[in-house]
């Protein structure tokens, strides 16, 4: 039986009260909060950056997980992790140099995880799996909010938990994208133990408690494999 991890995307929260939803969040219950960094080349929007870290970082004891949706992640490992990030995910899909990035982030003293989008087959985390602390999923084409969870995703979550299942380290498995009360309980069933959540928290009629309630009653009681 895995913990399951709640991770309020803030890019779903209200940018008016972003440091007040955070603390929301904190309160409700969540054990990290997921950044997503978009360059309007790897994926079409703009998104936050390192400004936006370094104002949550006072606000919240929280882990700030930053999801680099970015063609050269490189560049920004360092002046985020200056202004607070405590881990990263870079996607394979959009990095010439993996194992480069994977030690550069660990030896800024971070975590460190690699992303593949839906298309992406879980073969190609073989080589790396070994080195990285987390993988993330994702469960929609990535770029923007409020998509509707890919069920074809489903396989190759279960696949990852095989693999991670004969590692020698921790390493989580996450979920990101359409994660909602009905889609995060068949997520947790097929293997993942974090979950991404942005519009089911930030934009519930439950509100970020309640909403956050519901994930955690719905997926507590699910095995993954």
């Amino acid at each position: 039986m895995h913990s399951i991890k709640l991770a309020p995307s803030v890019l779903s929260a209200d940018f008016a009260r972003l440091g007040e939803q955070v603390i929301e969040a904190e309160k409700a219950g969540a054990d990290r909060i997921h950044i997503d960094v978009m360059d309007g080349h790897f994926v079409p929007n703009l998104s936050m950056g390192e400004p936006v870290i370094r104002s949550l970082r006072p606000v919240t004891k929280l882990h700030l997980e930053v999801h680099l949706m970015v063609t050269n992640p490189d560049l920004f490992l360092e002046e985020f992790a200056k202004a607070g990030a405590d881990s990263f995910l870079v996607h394979y899909e959009g990095n010439k140099n993996l194992h480069r990035t994977i030690q550069k982030a660990q030896s800024l003293g971070k975590k460190i995880g690699v992303a593949i989008n839906p298309a992406t087959p879980a073969s190609v985390l073989e080589e790396v799996l070994p080195l990285i602390d987390q993988v993330l999923v994702m469960t929609v084409n990535p770029g923007f909010g409020s998509q509707h969870f890919l069920d074809l995703t489903l396989n190759k979550i279960a696949q990852i938990r095989q693999m991670i299942s004969h590692l020698t380290r921790p390493c989580d498995l996450e979920v990101d994208g359409g994660i909602d009360a009905t889609s995060a309980p068949r997520a947790v069933k097929a293997g993942a133990n974090v979950l991404v959540a942005g519009t089911a928290v930030f934009k519930s009629p439950l509100g970020v408690a309640g909403a956050m309630e519901q994930l955690k009653v719905l997926t507590s009681l699910i095995s993954t494999k």
